[in-house]
């Protein structure tokens, strides 16, 4: 009976529709939503045969005409019809199956939670979106963006994080699956609930990009997507959101900028467009970029371009040391969006700074060696071998 209550992707089942699908544009609405643009397509049928009907009264010639038009009418429009036929019900399934009960209670309880706008107060919204499931830096990364923000940035309230993890899947979430649709309708609360000229959104993505510029999103095996840069501009335009500082962390992520560069925004990326950034996979804790601005950069500064600054210096260096080919991080900064950052800088007490709670994988793995060993430990260089670090790209997106 509980088996029958979880959703498709969490036992497996079905394979949820992909950006670049035939009805891509479908499966972005709320699944509700395909229901009622079914019904509503259906419905014109009976609509045109009453108006046909009516008009029928003109005299025999003519009812006999539009009789052999209502005939045709019937044919052509009966496949459309969710009783006429098995193919329509099947994707109608389908789309059932995408509806998540669990997920869509925890994305409205965490945006029933937000905390509303401070007359006078430029405040900022922050949304943090750990895209792929099969590496923990950046769940990590994006549950310390939360930390960080609510204690050391006056953010408290104004936070929701969208994670993709498998500790994240099952009937007790501890926040909303990082998929796009949940990522556009918390774009849209926040939306509604700031002020949109004083205040400010913060949105920090980190997963794998691919080097056609798309953003990896993975909620398990059986459910992936890829987010294109205009994508992510509609969600934001649609938001009615004009404050904006925007963080991609992910190969290639440079790609980004021209499709979401405006005047009141802040786009700052891990690698140029051409290129691959690093630090993800099993052996790292956090990404390159992770680590040099969020967790290092931020907790000195509060401007994010300073930091950002900062962050550059310290991946060349690493990389150089490394011998990996330089990301080369990117920015583009709005003519406007400094004095937006400079208001909310001055609006709030900085708070002290934050440890990283997620310590190296290979040095947690050296220590667990040496309790191992007990009191006569040997070379435990086996116990942690050194491996280069993965750079953060994606599968390539299969097109249609």
């Amino acid at each position: 009976m509980q088996a029958s209550m979880t959703p498709a992707y969490r036992n497996a089942s079905v394979r949820p529709l992909r950006v670049g699908s035939p009805i891509s544009y479908i499966r972005r609405q709320p699944p509700r939503l395909v229901i009622r643009l079914r019904k509503r397509y259906i419905c014109i049928f009976p609509v045109l045969a009453s108006s046909m009907l009516q008009s029928s009264r003109s005299g025999p010639p003519a009812l006999l005409r539009r009789l052999l038009l209502l005939t045709a009418l019937v044919a052509l429009v009966a496949g459309c019809h969710p009783d006429a036929g098995a193919a329509l019900p099947a994707q109608q399934d389908a789309s059932d199956a995408q509806v998540d009960p669990v997920d869509q209670a925890t994305l409205a309880s965490a945006l029933t939670t937000l905390a509303p706008q401070r007359p006078g107060v430029t405040d900022l919204y922050v949304v943090g979106f750990a895209g792929d499931a099969s590496d923990d830096v950046f769940r990590n990364e994006t549950l310390y963006l939360k930390q960080l923000f609510e204690q050391r940035f006056d953010a408290r309230g104004r936070v929701i994080t969208l994670v993709n993890h498998p500790d994240n899947l099952g009937e007790r979430p501890y926040a909303p699956l990082a998929t796009y649709d949940n990522l556009y309708d918390t774009l849209a609360a926040i939306g509604k609930r700031m002020d949109r000229k004083e205040d400010a959104l913060l949105l920090f993505v980190t997963t794998h990009g691919t080097e056609d510029h798309t953003l990896y999103v993975q909620v398990d095996q059986n459910e992936e997507d890829f987010i294109s840069p205009q994508d992510l501009r509609k969600a934001l335009d649609d938001a009615g959101i004009g404050n904006r500082v925007i963080v991609l962390s992910a190969c290639y992520s440079g790609g980004f900028i021209p499709a979401l560069r405006s005047a009141t925004t802040l786009v700052l990326t891990a690698a140029r467009a051409d290129r691959p950034s690093f630090g993800c996979g099993n052996t790292s804790n956090a990404t390159y970029f992770g680590q040099a601005w969020l967790i290092d950069a931020m907790n000195q500064v509060a401007d994010p371009v300073a930091a950002f600054d900062a962050a550059k210096v310290a991946i060349t260096a690493r990389e150089k040391e490394d011998g990996e080919l330089p990301s080369l991080p990117q920015q583009s900064v709005g003519k406007n969006i400094g004095a937006v950052l400079a208001r909310w800088r001055a609006g709030f007490q900085l708070g002290p700074a934050l440890a990283y709670p997620y310590l190296p994988v290979v040095a947690e793995a050296a220590d667990d060696a040496v309790a191992d060993q007990g009191d006569n430990p040997a070379d435990t260089n086996d116990a942690a071998p050194s491996t280069r670090p993965q750079p953060t790209a994606a599968p390539q997106p299969k097109r249609p």
